[in-house]
């Protein structure tokens, strides 16, 4: 007689179907816990924060609808962050900090001549050097070259930019400073940093800087944050 009864699963066999259960719920556990913190979709953005840089993020939200056209991949600061006080050298080999630039907004990009989105993005960064950099706004473009620290000088030299002071860290770490805190998932990266080093928004990616868009947002990030639009 044919036995149609389902096959009981024995002690060992039903152990080894709860590992892959086990493992998967752990796994969604951390993601949950992932998601809790920086939250999902875009770039992230950590619960809490510093209350000083609460104004950045006002800033972000009245300059938000600003954010389209050449600057719409720009993620607006839905919560108060403080980056760190990112150290990289100056053309002379001088140590430099971000907090060197507090009272000033800037926007901090990181380049590198391998990357060649970077490369095409540096004339827009020269423009907007040139029309709104002054005692009040300066681009600084943070190069991460790790091997020849000629190239980049040579590049900006051939490209005849020389509105944007070269700044460097040939040891890339300013790169895992931002990606430690999730503002850095690739190549360029720029994070619009108001006076207190807080940030107002960050874009992967390269945009078109020297654009009425861009001008037009950076513009309004430079006024009073009780100001209207």
């Amino acid at each position: 007689m044919t036995n149609d009864m389902p096959e009981q699963p024995t002690p060992a066999r039903t152990a080894t179907r709860r590992i892959p259960l086990a493992i998967g719920a752990v796994v969604i556990g951390a993601a949950i816990g992932f998601a809790a913190i920086y939250g999902f979709g875009g770039l992230a953005h950590n619960v809490g924060g510093d209350p000083a840089c609460r104004p950045a993020v006002e800033m972000a939200r009245k300059i938000a609808p600003l954010a389209h056209g050449e600057v719409a991949a720009l993620t607006m600061a839905t919560a108060p962050l403080r980056l760190p006080d990112l150290a990289f050298q100056d053309a002379d080999g001088k140590p430099r900090k971000l907090s060197d630039w507090r009272g000033k907004t800037v926007l901090v990009n990181l380049w590198a001549t391998w990357c060649v989105p970077c490369r095409k993005e540096m004339p827009a960064l020269e423009g907007l050097q040139s029309k709104l950099g002054g005692a009040n706004f300066e681009v600084v473009a943070i190069n991460i070259d790790t091997r020849d620290p000629e190239k980049p000088k040579n590049f900006l030299k051939e490209a005849n930019l020389t509105r944007i002071d070269y700044f460097s860290d040939q040891k890339a770490k300013v790169f895992q400073d931002l990606k430690q805190i999730g503002r850095a998932l690739g190549m360029p990266t720029s994070v619009l940093v108001d006076a207190q080093g807080c940030e107002i928004g960050t874009i992967a990616g390269p945009a078109e800087w020297n654009s009425d868009d861009a001008i037009k947002l950076i513009k309004a990030a430079l006024q009073p944050a009780a100001a209207g639009f």
